[in-house]
């Protein structure tokens, strides 16, 4: 068998190794622009550390007897850390990647917490970042399912009853303008008063944020045939029935996983969210609580940045499934 492309694909005339190179340069022209955001990302992250962690630095070196302007505190209290970075910047920037509760931690120093609390410990632990992103994770699964479940019962309801379409979708709406932080606790009131606590309240929290856009993208989905496939099936003779099976649903595919992949993120900080006004132990969202209660604010950063990752490999999941059963459906561009 020849390992040459075919003459009409890309790569066509090359060899195995010609096609790996390609391969290669798009992997790498790919990630060249996002390599480049992050790299800026990070620098800046770097210089507003200055300012924002100037007014300990400038704190630090005057109780070590090193001299800074102004010399009075009192004058110094009122002055902004920008000021203070401009009127003292040796001090500001030899003590700005240093300090144990910096107002904003060094990109390295949330680097150094997140090995140390993942790598360099038991994911048992209650220290453990991985201990504390299942606990959400679970909560987030739970809500994430009904959220979906939900939102396609739904959406096949309003595509199929002009009724629904006129009493739901409004209601569904309105429902994602009320502050999730004002609706949380009273969820969190009313299922404990019935005797429901623990992981279900956090489902919930996050079913309410992720069935929006499963119901609104698979609206939009069911309804993307066309009237020129929609007749032909009626032309068969088909039922409203055998129509969903064969034309709305597998037309609605792309749609659905575009909205899971919104509506995984958004139970995920449903999750969090219900995790702050229980007063949990456990949990990216207690981690998050205690981190501000005791000014460990590379403790705050460390959780969010553990959150994030976690977000980015479900979402990632759901596109790897995307892909195959797109393609297994002979969907995939």
């Amino acid at each position: 068998m020849s390992d040459t492309a075919p003459i009409a694909g890309q790569g066509a005339g090359v060899g195995r190794s010609g096609r790996v190179a390609l391969f290669a340069r798009a992997a790498g022209a790919g990630l060249a622009p996002v390599l480049t955001v992050v790299a800026a990302l990070i620098v800046f992250w770097y210089l507003a550390c200055i300012p924002m962690n100037a007014a300990q630095s400038v704190r630090d070196a005057a109780r070590a007897d090193i001299a800074v302007s102004p010399e009075s505190p009192a004058e110094r209290r009122v002055m902004g850390g920008l000021a203070l970075a401009l009127a003292n910047p040796g001090v500001a920037i030899d003590g700005a990647y240093t300090q144990d509760r910096a107002r904003l931690p060094a990109p390295h120093q949330v680097a150094t917490e997140l090995w140390n609390s993942t790598a360099a410990i038991a994911p048992t632990s209650p220290r453990s970042l991985i201990y504390h992103g299942w606990v959400t994770l679970s909560a987030t699964g739970l809500g994430f399912l009904i959220g979906t479940g939900l939102g396609i019962l739904l959406a096949v309801g309003i595509v199929h009853s002009r009724v629904m379409d006129m009493s739901v979708m409004p209601w569904a709406i309105v429902s994602q303008t009320i502050p999730i932080i004002a609706i949380a606790p009273m969820i969190i009131v009313v299922l404990y008063s019935i005797g429901i606590q623990g992981l279900v309240p956090k489902a919930v929290i996050s079913a309410y944020l992720s069935f929006f856009p499963v119901i609104v993208g698979m609206v939009k989905g069911l309804r993307s045939p066309d009237a020129m496939q929609l007749d032909l099936l009626a032309t068969y003779g088909a039922s409203k029935s055998e129509t969903f099976w064969k034309l709305r649903l597998p037309a609605s595919m792309p749609y659905l996983f575009a909205s899971l992949k919104i509506g995984f993120a958004a139970a995920l900080i449903g999750a969090i969210v219900g995790e702050l006004p229980t007063g949990a132990t456990a949990g990216l969202g207690a981690r998050l609580l205690a981190g501000s209660y005791y000014g460990q604010t590379v403790q705050i950063w460390s959780a969010l940045f553990a959150a994030a990752i976690l977000a980015a490999l479900c979402v990632g999941l759901i596109g790897v499934i995307e892909r195959a059963l797109l393609a297994k459906m002979g969907m995939r561009r």
